[in-house]
């Protein structure tokens, strides 16, 4: 790719494409970072409030980190349909 000279370069801006499509996609985003445990009480906590019927409410990511702890970002839309 013209003007791409390190993969570093190429995984910023696609980055920056996901971002600026994520901003126009009506939801909200909220990453959190957690023990296993608490992790499962912040989602389930989470889906109490933003119930997924009406939120279209999920996780939409998570990985394990080298630490053992939980990162990971639910979604759902500002408000309800």
């Amino acid at each position: 790719m013209a003007g791409l000279k390190t993969p570093r370069q190429l995984a910023d801006r696609m980055r920056d494409h996901r971002a600026q499509h994520r901003a126009r996609d009506g939801f909200v985003r909220e990453t959190f970072t957690q023990r296993r445990d608490d992790a499962r009480q912040t989602v389930r906590e989470f889906l109490d409030h933003y119930p997924k019927p009406a939120y279209m409410s999920e996780v939409e990511h998570w990985r394990e980190l080298p630490g053992g702890e939980i990162e990971f970002t639910m979604r759902r839309l500002r408000t309800a349909v």
